[in-house]
């Protein structure tokens, strides 16, 4: 029997490390993307895992009521990764109302409508799976993006609630905390920034891969008994 995962944010830079890890793992997968169409990762997987399934599905996740009308096109499911999500660098002050409504929208009403609407195919499974993957400023906060900050925090007060509501339903509910991850979300940095930010992780700067090898960690059996738990992949920047 096919098991179906959905990938929210596909078409990032960590949302397709999860997708290909999730596909070596077995995991048949709803691809979302948005303005980045998924045409050349879908054609790459269904080579290399030809006994899989890998749907690809649009939503413009800044969009009122774009949540529900995905998890429309989704037929089964017992995993959901939320890796969509833009970042804005910006004093609140300079934070305008559609500012505000877009990460509102984007990284969490979309996200937990969709939860909301696909949990229904739970029940059909004995273990099932919600990975949010939030951010080290979800935690500690990060001056010049406060309401960037706001939203990650309120990831992971959701995820603490909904592991305690779906624990007796064998759903599994953690979020990935990233520290600094070198994507091009992050190419707008220069390297003298990027040299200053480094050296005060003990690690380094992180990879896409070190955040999929952590989804890949909390999905696949290997830790059954975390739930509620934020995952601090940040190279021990914060401890």
């Amino acid at each position: 029997m096919k098991r179906f995962a959905v990938v929210l944010g596909a078409s990032g830079e960590i949302g397709e490390h999860i997708a290909r890890q999730l596909a070596e793992a077995n995991w048949s997968l709803y691809l979302h993307w948005n303005s980045e169409p998924l045409d050349t990762l879908v054609k790459e997987l269904e080579i290399q895992y030809p006994g899989q399934e890998f749907i690809p599905l649009r939503a413009d996740f800044s969009k009122n009521g774009s949540g529900e009308e995905l998890a429309k096109l989704i037929f089964d499911a017992s995993c959901v990764i939320v890796a969509s999500g833009h970042a804005l660098y910006k004093m609140l002050i300079d934070t305008s109302e559609a500012d505000l409504e877009d990460l509102w929208q984007v990284h969490l009403k979309n996200p937990v409508s969709a939860i909301r609407h696909i949990s229904s195919y739970f029940h059909r499974h004995p273990k099932t799976y919600v990975v949010f993957i939030s951010s080290i400023w979800g935690e500690i906060g990060a001056s010049m993006e406060t309401a960037y900050s706001a939203v990650k925090g309120a990831q992971l007060a959701f995820v603490k609630a909904y592991a305690k509501e779906m624990s007796a339903s064998g759903t599994r509910v953690n979020a990935i905390s990233p520290g600094f991850i070198a994507t091009k979300m992050n190419r707008s940095w220069s390297e003298e920034e990027l040299r200053a930010i480094e050296e005060e992780i003990p690690l380094g700067l992180g990879t896409p891969k070190d955040v999929a090898d952590a989804v890949d960690f909390l999905v696949n059996g290997k830790a059954d008994y975390l739930t509620g738990q934020v995952l601090r992949v940040n190279g021990g920047w914060h401890m």
